[in-house]
């Protein structure tokens, strides 16, 4: 909560995808706090988003749970429908579901190739595309967050499709950027660098492993899913208004002094 008890997204409507659990969890339970009513979506078992449904609860918020494929069209339909039919309209949607996958580039399996591309960047395309015609039908502008990555300017070997979807989310972003702004909507993207979920405590537990990444990171420390959490907030805020069609970077300067990882 904000001075003297202000929320800055009082009154909101947002939906988060991918936020049973890490960055988009705690991006659900931020703009929870801050006052936005939220749509929790996840894929996966029934079960799944309970803990970030218990701490938005907790924190006195308002969500609902849903499951949809950000990269099944009828999914992400109702998904948007499901947030109009709740809440009674839909503010700001977080592009935040994403997977990827670990092969030389020689050996990647197509069909592999094929799955990434079609969650990291073909879903924040259908995503942008439903939630955009929604806001433009409310006529009072909207905010669109896509969770980017650092591998959008740096390369990662062995990881040739996560970086190429995260390189054309930012010109995705871009061109969204220009065409919505009349309808009021931002687009701006969110580019993490090493960020500490649950899924990274093996890498936290391996000292050499560990220190090959702080090496590279001038902060010399991991970042916090609650830091990526608060950018996506201030995005999402009347404060941030004026800002569309960039990705800020949130990287203990990682990209500025990096090799590839």
């Amino acid at each position: 909560m904000g001075i003297l008890g202000f929320m800055k997204l009082k009154d909101r409507v947002a939906i988060v995808t991918g936020s049973a659990t890490g960055i988009g969890q705690a991006i659900a339970i931020a703009m929870a706090e801050q006052g936005a009513s939220v749509v929790v979506d996840y894929i996966g078992k029934p079960e799944a988003p309970a803990e970030t449904m218990s701490r938005i609860r907790t924190a006195g918020g308002r969500a609902i749970s849903y499951a949809a494929d950000v990269s099944n069209p009828a999914e992400v339909a109702g998904l948007i429908a499901k947030a109009v039919e709740t809440f009674g309209g839909l503010d700001i949607f977080v592009n935040n579901a994403g997977i990827e996958k670990k092969f030389p580039m020689v050996d990647f399996p197509l069909d592999e190739w094929q799955r990434i591309l079609t969650v990291n960047l073909t879903g924040p395309f259908l995503c942008s595309q439903a939630a955009a015609r929604q806001m433009i039908a409310q006529g009072r502008g909207g905010r669109i967050i896509n969770i980017s990555s650092i591998h959008e300017d740096l390369p990662m070997p062995t990881n040739a499709p996560y970086c190429a979807t995260k390189g054309g989310l930012r010109m995705l972003m871009r061109t969204l950027a220009v065409e919505l702004a009349p309808h009021k909507i931002t687009v701006n993207n969110i580019g993490p660098g090493a960020t500490f979920t649950p899924i990274d405590k093996e890498i936290q537990q391996d000292p050499k492993l560990n220190e090959q990444i702080l090496a590279e990171i001038p902060l010399r420390r991991w970042g916090k899913p609650e830091e990526v959490a608060q950018l996506a907030v201030f995005l999402a805020s009347d404060d941030a208004s004026y800002i569309t069609g960039s990705t800020y970077f949130i990287d203990g300067g990682m990209l500025r002094y990096a090799g590839s990882l």
